[in-house]
């Protein structure tokens, strides 16, 4: 038998091993993706408390954070928006999950009919009071200026908490990951420019439930407030607070290195999902079908768990020219919208529901606000 020379065993040794080299080199240099949204913007203004602006505030706050965290070399900064435009809600936690990031982070002033004033910081949740649940609606009834508004977000009243059951399941995840960095930015904030302390709580935002990764919603301040309006307003205010919450951003990131894959990657499980859906309420629609849509392709593909990333109860229709692929068929919208979040979750970020009714298919909203039980 022949053998093959030393120097060309060392070589390929040494390949194998500056090939290990560069892989672990490459995972430990992965940036730390944070996604910035500044809330609001163009037609829709914010509040106007005391005649300031706060989509202009929010979004000058969040560049500074930005360009904070841009100096350090293992972060990677998105925006959600950079200049004066709307931004759809349904889109911004989107714009997170396809960076695959790991953070996202709302900014946005809060406004009072009294003098309310303080720093608050939310993460997602059904509200557990009604102070909590107020903020929530002023946040999501942007909703309304948003076109075609009935079907990006058909089935949810941004009045109404009980709209987002059953949603907040992929957050719930992420929950304490969210409390943990929300807790460091309001502390930084409280503690470094002596600002009221109004806690970390929960409450149902429609831009924190879409997003995949721990996510935080900032109120930087009130400014229907007689003196915290002017602060927030004024050069030193956004200065101070885009520096406390990009140290807060600074602090989670180093301390999230310290906890175990599981606790930085937590997954959702069919399993999860199935419980879900056995102790969810039915919302039943009568002689209608609700399906899941993953994708739209010209391929033909057989529809095995294997080429749906493990996903099952996959068909196929053709439309056209294009090969249509659905997850699920249930009368229960309940369940199909935790199907959907678990195919979200999945891979399949641009995931939606889709109504038949007779074998045809009909428009969820026009669905949804014709029940017939």
């Amino acid at each position: 038998m022949k053998t093959k020379p030393l120097s060309l065993i060392f070589i390929a040794v040494m390949t194998m091993f500056n090939a290990v080299c560069f892989t672990t080199k490459a995972q430990n240099t992965k940036p730390f993706v944070v996604v910035l949204d500044a809330g609001h913007g163009g037609t829709d203004v914010g509040n106007l408390g005391n005649g300031f602006i706060e989509k202009d505030i929010v979004l000058d706050v969040t560049l500074q954070i930005g360009a904070i965290l841009e100096k350090i070399p293992d972060f990677k900064v998105i925006y959600t928006r950079k200049t004066d435009v709307l931004i759809d809600l349904y889109r911004r936690g989107p714009i997170a999950n396809e960076a695959d990031a790991d953070i996202f982070v709302s900014i946005h002033c809060d406004a009072f009919t009294n003098q309310a004033h303080g720093i608050g910081t939310f993460v997602m949740g059904v509200a557990k009071s009604e102070k909590n649940l107020e903020t929530a609606k002023k946040e999501n009834e942007v909703i309304f200026l948003e076109e075609n508004y009935e079907e990006n977000y058909a089935g949810f009243n941004p009045n109404s908490p009980e709209s987002l059951i059953g949603l907040t399941l992929m957050q719930e995840e992420y929950l304490d990951q969210s409390i943990t960095l929300a807790g460091l930015i309001q502390t930084n904030i409280v503690n470094n420019l002596k600002r009221k302390d109004r806690s970390v709580r929960s409450a149902p935002f429609w831009v924190l439930h879409s997003s995949y990764m721990p996510s935080v919603l900032v109120e930087l301040g009130f400014l229907t407030n007689k003196q915290e309006g002017p602060y927030v307003n004024s050069k030193k205010g956004r200065r101070e607070l885009a520096r406390e919450v990009a140290n807060g951003i600074i602090t989670y990131k180093n301390n999230i290195k310290l906890a175990t894959s599981g606790a930085q990657n937590p997954v959702i499980t069919e399993q999860e999902i199935e419980e879900a859906i056995k102790i969810s309420e039915e919302d039943i629609y009568k002689g209608v079908d609700f399906k899941v849509q993953l994708a739209a392709s010209k391929r033909k593909l057989e529809t095995k768990p294997q080429n749906f990333k493990g996903l099952k109860d996959v068909d196929r229709d053709k439309e056209g020219d294009l090969y249509k692929y659905y997850y699920g068929n249930t009368s229960d919208y309940t369940k199909i919208q935790l199907m959907k979040t678990y195919a979200q979750e999945k891979g399949y970020s641009s995931a939606f529901v889709v109504a038949y009714k007779g074998g045809k298919k009909v428009k969820l909203s026009e669905v949804l606000s014709t029940k017939d039980n």
